[in-house]
């Protein structure tokens, strides 16, 4: 049995969205490999030394995991990462951050220690694959994130009712905000129209969010995080998803709506358009486009043929990303 170390943000417990490491991570075991992962501590700088201390501790296993991000937490992999290299370990970078490619201009000298000297990195978006090919990385590959497909169960709607669900953590790079703008103008337009916001706090974006809701005096439902089951049951109750955010790569909340039937209306920024095809499996527009969208989601109620054809399509897309797929290109890399 293979004995793989994840290092990554494994924070569910802290009512933080889950993340890659307990999503994949779980999958991996699932499939014979024994998985052991660092680091779930909420504060950073123990979370650090929690994970520098797992490789010391894990410094004979198979190959290391490690969820690379490009903000802050950029620094827990190119801290690991060169701990395995000491060890003389085999890691490989899963390439999570949206901003990865502004590291691999900025700081080109320590994306080399991490990238070059890895056993394999991993993108999950096409997107950040071909910018890393662009500054030179040839031992990239595209690997999709990986959902259970039958624990999204397909709901046919025959017509788009303007029932609106948002999904994510509520942070200011998803731009929650412009769903409330969003919602502002279909209400005036449709009275009966509702929406949902699904997930939990991140950087204060919530409190602010609720605070525009209740100036343009309108009704929205913030549920605060909810279990994957619970978000599910939940969007039986709903048409539309929106995608509002200013910068993405290939978001798992997406590619779970796709495959729940909802019609998708989404910004069109960094991977997105690797992600989903305008007017085939998703309606697209440009970043914090409010007017826009507002007219896309019209499009929606006003067309039940494209309704239709969108959220066919959309799931059909949603099956390449079954685990039942993407595990194969994963047991190539592992085994």
């Amino acid at each position: 049995m293979k004995h793989l170390l994840y290092i990554g943000n494994k924070l569910s417990k802290h009512g933080v969205t889950p993340t890659t490491i307990e999503i994949l991570g779980p999958l991996l075991e699932q499939e014979g490999f024994m998985v052991s992962y660092s680091a779930s501590q909420k504060n950073q700088a123990r979370r650090l030394i929690a994970m520098l201390w797992n490789v010391v501790r894990y410094c004979k296993v198979d190959v290391v995991l490690i969820d690379t991000y490009s903000t802050t937490n950029f620094w827990y992999a190119f801290a690991t990462s060169q701990l395995c290299r000491l060890f003389r370990l085999k890691y490989i970078p899963i390439l999570h951050g949206g901003n990865l490619a502004s590291r691999l201009k900025n700081n080109p000298r320590v994306c080399q220690m991490i990238f070059k000297h890895s056993f394999q990195n991993i993108a999950p978006s096409l997107f950040l694959k071909d910018q890393f090919k662009g500054e030179g990385y040839e031992n990239v590959i595209h690997i999709p994130n990986a959902i259970e497909l039958r624990s999204y169960p397909f709901l046919k709607r025959e017509i788009a009712t303007p029932n609106l669900l948002w999904v994510r953590s509520f942070a200011e790079i998803y731009n929650p905000m412009m769903a409330v703008e969003v919602f502002e103008v279909i209400k005036k337009k449709y009275p009966e129209a509702t929406l949902c916001m699904v997930g939990p706090e991140k950087d204060g974006s919530l409190l602010s969010t609720k605070q525009k809701a209740k100036e343009l005096k309108l009704e929205v439902l913030f549920t605060g995080k909810l279990s994957k089951p619970e978000w599910i049951s939940l969007s039986k109750n709903y048409d539309i998803f929106i995608n509002t955010t200013h910068f993405d790569n290939t978001p798992v909340s997406v590619m779970e709506a796709m495959s729940l039937g909802l019609a998708v209306v989404s910004t069109n920024v960094g991977g997105i358009p690797f992600l989903l095809e305008d007017n085939r499996d998703a309606l697209l527009v440009s970043d914090n486009d409010v007017d826009k969208m507002v007219s896309q989601i019209q499009k929606l109620m006003d067309s039940p043929d494209i309704f239709q054809e969108l959220t066919k399509n959309a799931r059909l897309k949603a099956e390449y990303f079954d685990w039942q797929i993407v595990k194969d290109e994963w047991m190539a890399i592992l085994k």
